[in-house]
């Protein structure tokens, strides 16, 4: 075989691997590092932490933006945990950019889908950019139409529901899931349960629609809920506290 035929072969390996490699999900074990040191069980976070930790962490999230999922070779659970970690390490990113912060409020304005925090737009994923609206309603919400998705994108504040301290992962998905829904609602700070009153998170008001598709939205909380609720229990909205989830 001539040197010109064998760099050919040598070229066409090199880049068919490059191709596969670029096709399959990445890990997400830097992200699930960094979660398990700088976030309490309890969901708050160590900020600081994050900051002390940014080279490893920006690498994680260069990571992400190298590796947009692509619908062809991925499996659903590999997409949808893509973007939920996504959410969340941006988020995270967009506070340590902005720390000390005292509520992720106050980055920005108060019309919503113009200037909130939630429509900035600085998450590079492939050759697009995005906010987290976009990813928490374009790429996900509607995308799956999953209301456990509320349980794990988390907003950086007291109210939303705690951030795992662990990534979310294709394997464990629909397990993580269901555990995030059963923790958010056990948490008393976030929702007060009993079988006769519903004192619930204000998510459940905001986006009803995604809870009540298939039934009730008493027949939905049931399906997470401490206790059983009643059908013709009372249901309330709790305030929501958007101060910044961290510690210490």
């Amino acid at each position: 075989m001539s040197l010109k035929k064998i760099t050919v072969s040598i070229l066409i390996l090199f880049f068919g691997a490059s191709a596969v490699a670029q096709n399959t999900a990445p890990s997400h074990g830097a992200f699930d590092k960094l979660l398990k040191i700088h976030v309490l069980e309890d969901g708050r976070v160590n900020y600081k932490g994050f900051i002390k930790d940014s080279v490893e962490f920006n690498k994680y999230l260069k990571t992400l933006s190298k590796n947009p999922p692509n619908e062809k070779t991925w499996s659903t659970n590999e997409i949808k945990a893509f973007w939920i970690n996504a959410y969340n390490a941006f988020t995270i990113k967009l506070i340590i950019d902005n720390y000390p912060v005292k509520s992720i409020k106050d980055l920005g304005g108060s019309i919503y889908k113009v200037n909130t925090p939630w429509d900035i737009q600085f998450i590079k994923i492939g050759n697009e950019t995005y906010d987290l609206n976009n990813i928490e309603h374009g790429k996900l919400r509607r995308a799956y139409n999953d209301p456990r998705i509320h349980f794990a994108v988390v907003c950086a504040s007291k109210s939303c529901p705690k951030l795992f301290n662990e990534a979310f992962n294709a394997a464990r998905l629909e397990q993580q899931l269901d555990q995030a829904g059963r923790d958010f609602l056990s948490n008393s700070f976030r929702n007060k349960i009993t079988s006769q009153k519903a004192e619930i998170s204000s998510i459940f008001k905001w986006y009803k629609g995604d809870f009540t598709e298939k039934g009730s939205l008493i027949d939905f909380l049931n399906k997470y809920a401490p206790v059983t609720i009643n059908s013709n229990a009372s249901i309330s909205y709790l305030d929501y506290d958007w101060s910044l989830n961290d510690w210490p």
